[in-house]
């Protein structure tokens, strides 16, 4: 009832007046619509957070929670101190992986970028790699948990070293692609199987993204939801 209230009363005539409800596609309308449907999330955690601006604006619209940002690239440490001077935020620099240890990383963009067990011709470094599931019991995280990777391709692995918190998790959101980036990412509707199969349901989608060469859809951000969430209970539209 809580959550209820501070939803209706709050949080979305506040997204009404941001303008939110005219562009339903944006991450922001994305999370608010979330918002409700993941109540009692504890700890948020950011895969691929850069310098913390998709944590800073996710808990302005999800209910309150720790945020804790994992990112590869020292070079967007500096934000990461700022965002994380507020108690509600920590986080890590290393990427995430399935075992503990180093791993090669494209440097090619700072806001891009993907981890790779061989090594990359050109641009490629060098930098520590983590499993989630270790990260959150040495920070003493709590379920139940909201997972975001935003990680190019590179999600598998960085899952496989996740199942302690994908059993705990309410809603998870990722970057997906509709073309293969490498010979190990999936397609989009080849994560939508794969979550499938760990108990997890396409639930929302927002920011499409169109290829420049001739405007075929390149990604978008799925959101999923445990299959056996109430609203899966109707099919009714």
């Amino acid at each position: 009832m809580e959550l209820r209230r501070w939803y209706h009363d709050r949080l979305a005539p506040a997204l009404r007046r941001r303008g939110y409800a005219r562009n339903p596609a944006t991450m922001e309308a994305a999370l608010a619509r979330c918002a409700g449907r993941a109540p009692g999330i504890r700890s948020v955690i950011d895969v691929g957070a850069s310098d913390g601006r998709w944590s800073r604006v996710a808990r302005a619209i999800l209910p309150p929670a720790h945020y804790f940002m994992v990112e590869a690239r020292t070079e967007h440490e500096p934000g990461l101190a700022r965002t994380a001077a507020n108690p509600d935020f920590s986080y890590q620099i290393c990427a995430a992986g399935n075992r503990d240890g180093e791993i090669y990383f494209d440097a090619s963009d700072l806001f891009g970028g993907q981890a790779s067990e061989t090594p990359y011709a050109n641009n490629g470094i060098v930098v520590p790699v983590r499993r989630l599931d270790g990260l959150a019991a040495e920070r003493g995280l709590q379920g139940p948990f909201a997972l975001k990777l935003d990680t190019h391709g590179y999600e598998i692995p960085i899952l496989e070293g996740a199942g302690e918190i994908l059993r705990q998790s309410a809603l998870l959101i990722v970057e997906c692609y509709n073309f293969r980036l490498t010979a190990q990412s999936l397609l989009a509707h080849e994560m939508c199987a794969y979550l499938a199969e760990r108990g997890f349901r396409c639930i929302d989608l927002c920011d499409p993204l169109y290829r420049r060469r001739d405007g075929a859809l390149w990604q978008m951000d799925l959101f999923f939801a445990p299959a056996a969430h109430r609203a899966f209970e109707s099919n009714v539209y």
